[in-house]
């Protein structure tokens, strides 16, 4: 079997990372790895993609100090991959300190939509139970899916002017989803 040019995957995935197709130069880096997997530059730059898949602008960042420190540092690649590693626990660490805090702050201000829905359950209508819940305090939505769900609800229990009041407001965070469209065609389809 015929070896990888190293230079040429090499080029190609460093063209790719730096135009933002970080799927692709990470599969690029992936074959190179394949083939000669201690190779330091092909290893940095797969850690880079995977940065690049949640924040280009950090992956990028990261990628230009390492291109100055690899002139300057023998060593560069430890000290990127040290780096890397460091920043990668750090988010870890700070995701779960920042998680229960999340929680508890939004629920502080009203109930979250999974113990709403089981209000509506013990209540055994979903209409009073919003009603009850609305003069109260407020259903916290997280995430579409709950979003969609609720909205769902409003439109099956003939409260289409609250639906439309939500979709309206909430519809521009989550783009050109076909899942918004969906929900406003369902809405016109049961105000007939």
């Amino acid at each position: 079997m015929r070896k990888v040019n190293i230079n040429r995957l090499l080029t190609r995935a460093e063209e790719q990372f730096s135009l933002g197709q970080y799927e692709s130069a990470l599969t690029t880096y992936g074959l190179l790895l394949r083939e000669y997997p201690t190779h330091g530059d092909a290893k940095i730059g797969a850690f880079l993609c995977d940065i690049g898949m949640e924040s280009g602008e950090e992956a990028q960042a990261l990628y230009d100090y390492y291109q100055i420190i690899k002139k300057e540092q023998e060593d560069a690649g430890e000290v990127m991959t040290n780096l890397i590693s460091t920043l990668d626990s750090t988010k870890d660490q700070i995701g779960q300190l920042l998680s229960p805090i999340d929680d508890k702050v939004d629920y502080q201000d009203g109930i979250g939509y999974k113990d709403f829905l089981v209000f509506v359950e013990s209540r055994g209508d979903f209409s009073r139970a919003f009603e009850d819940v609305m003069f109260s305090t407020k259903v916290i939505l997280k995430g579409k899916d709950e979003y969609i769900d609720f909205i769902t609800q409003l439109i099956n229990r003939g409260q289409h002017d609250l639906a439309e009041q939500f979709l309206d407001s909430m519809s521009s965070a989550f783009g050109k989803s076909q899942d918004i469209y969906e929900l406003y065609y369902k809405l016109d389809e049961n105000k007939k």
